[in-house]
């Protein structure tokens, strides 16, 4: 049996050129099931994790749904994309240019943390597709900036995470202003009770495409935990990375002072390293990926806004340098790495506080996860457990409260371990921000 091509899925010309391009040749699953599907112009409600394809499943047929005829209309987008970070807003909006390179469409990217300006500049001029965030987003419409009277699509990607991330309101303030008569798409990891209820409201006798299932981590991604010590992890890592000669290496960590303080030690120790969290600014964030992206940087030390919507070709090294304390955010976090076919290694330092977090991960993803202990890092188990702070900024809504685990069923390890709980961190905001980094702006004054 012949292998699904693109122009088997009834993609145009100026796509299929544009998709050659990139060097992609087949299809993904999620990209088969969804294409045909948009391009009908029914509604969509798709499961997918990151890494499947699933920007592409939109983004090509949108686009092609949307080549009949340009935007005449400035401040009037078409289609608007809706997604919970600023990272994923790029990098969805470069994909739309990517593939929409040899159409006469214009898009572009609104989010919080940068000047609002120079996107109403933007906004002068007809745009095709916004990609948005829906503070900033609303932001403009509050100005009179933007019209979404014209939308005739919607997307509403990783809406699960916008959900986590505190948006429904400012999502269900978006769907008031958006025409009745649309094309609505909304992709999530997962279909919780919550995201089912949003189907409900917002999708009319949708499509239902679903290719991985849920909780699952990628079997390209080889996992492995290294029992160790709290106070020589950061040594441990340090030796991994040099005597494996690791590039390109993901690291997360729990609280946002944590990703500072680890991305400083790792410099010291002659690792090109930077931390990437939602106290940095805009710019800080966009030049550590693109350097982490071009192999300048060798480490990105990150928090878990970075656990979804980053994509990085080819990503061969992720690590936990701590676990986190909701066990889905452990398979969004590894699943940065094995994606599009290739394989990865995630790699968790595993510390005797975490044990329950570890236990709990691994019946999530329905596993055990491979223990070694190398010599001179090895986790005194009688170490009495330590409360672990929940530190890192506002977590989401719905994050259970983590405990310290109780140690028991591992096994191996001598040696010191003494262990202490970092502090809690301040709150680093004074001032309201909403979830995607963007202040509200006060309405501008009525006319009249």
């Amino acid at each position: 049996m012949s292998e699904i091509s693109f122009a088997d899925l009834g993609l145009a010309e100026p796509l299929l050129r544009a998709v050659a391009d990139t060097g992609y040749t087949t299809p993904t699953p999620i990209q088969q099931k969804a294409i045909p599907l948009v391009l009908q112009g029914g509604d969509l409600l798709a499961a997918a994790q990151t890494g499947t394809g699933k920007t592409a499943g939109f983004t090509l047929p949108l686009l092609q749904r949307l080549s009949g005829r340009a935007c005449k209309r400035a401040g009037h987008p078409r289609a608007l994309v809706l997604t919970p970070t600023r990272e994923l807003a790029a990098q969805v909006e470069e994909s739309v240019r990517l593939y929409g390179k040899y159409l006469p469409l214009r898009s572009m990217v609104m989010f919080g943390g940068v000047g609002f300006n120079p996107q109403v500049a933007q906004l002068r001029k007809p745009v095709d597709v916004l990609v948005a965030t829906p503070g900033r987003l609303l932001d403009h419409v509050a100005q009179k900036t933007l019209n979404l009277s014209d939308i005739e699509i919607l997307v509403l990607d990783e809406a699960d995470r916008m959900l986590d991330m505190g948006f429904i309101h400012d999502i269900r303030k978006v769907l008031a202003l958006l025409p009745n008569e649309r094309q609505n798409l909304l992709f999530s990891a997962t279909f919780s009770d919550d995201i089912k209820a949003l189907a409900d409201r917002l999708l009319d006798n949708p499509g239902l495409v679903e290719v991985a299932r849920r909780n699952t981590a990628s079997e390209q991604v080889a996992q492995r935990v290294h029992l160790v010590d709290r106070d020589k992890k950061t040594e441990l890592l340090t030796q991994l990375i040099k005597a494996g000669n690791w590039f390109q290496v993901l690291v997360f960590t729990r609280t946002k002072h944590g990703a500072n303080r680890l991305a400083e030690k790792l410099e010291k120790s002659g690792i090109s390293a930077a931390a990437i969290h939602g106290n940095k600014s805009q710019g800080a964030r966009t030049r550590a990926l693109a350097d982490f992206k071009s192999s300048a940087l060798q480490v990105l030390v990150a928090t878990d806004i970075a656990a979804r919507g980053l994509d990085i070709d080819q990503l061969p090294h992720v690590v936990n340098f701590e676990l986190p304390n909701v066990p889905e955010d452990y398979v969004h976090r590894i699943g940065r790495t094995g994606r599009a076919g290739h394989t990865g290694e995630a790699v968790s330092l595993v510390c005797v506080d975490e044990f329950k977090f570890l236990k709990d991960i691994e019946k999530l993803i329905r596993q055990p996860i491979e223990q070694f202990t190398i010599a001179g890092f090895e986790a005194d188990l009688s170490v009495k457990p330590e409360p672990i702070p929940m530190g890192g900024g506002r977590r989401e809504p719905r994050a259970q409260q983590g405990r310290g685990g109780n140690g028991h069923g591992h096994r191996q390890g001598q040696g010191q371990g003494q262990g202490h709980a970092q502090p809690r961190q301040a709150k680093a905001n004074p001032g309201h921000r909403r979830a995607d980094g963007s202040k509200p702006r006060k309405p501008a004054p009525r006319q009249g």
